[in-house]
């Protein structure tokens, strides 16, 4: 997956994010790379590696032309489980 962020400070909050959504669901990573910088932070979940990036490191790393050929998943899709949703859409059920 890969994701921009507007500044460092969102790069560094959707890491954050994304790491405590999947904790929830009980998954783990190895060591989170890039998280002091928040120029490009980088989540290994061994099936799936999420790449967070500033824009101009997107531009500059090209990871969507490196990553062309890949298969294409339908995010919106896919079906998450409750635990996953944000407790805001929780509380307004």
């Amino acid at each position: 997956m890969v994701a921009t962020g507007l500044s460092r400070t969102h790069v560094k909050a959707m890491g954050q994010e994304v790491h405590a959504r999947l904790k929830v669901l009980g998954e783990s990573h190895a060591k989170t790379e890039g998280m002091d910088l928040g120029w490009w932070i980088l989540l290994d979940y061994v099936d799936v590696v999420v790449h967070l990036l500033q824009t101009d490191a997107r531009a500059y790393y090209d990871l969507d032309g490196l990553y062309a050929e890949c298969p294409q998943l339908d995010w919106t899709a896919v079906e998450l489980p409750r635990e996953a949703w944000p407790m805001a859409a929780r509380l307004a059920e």
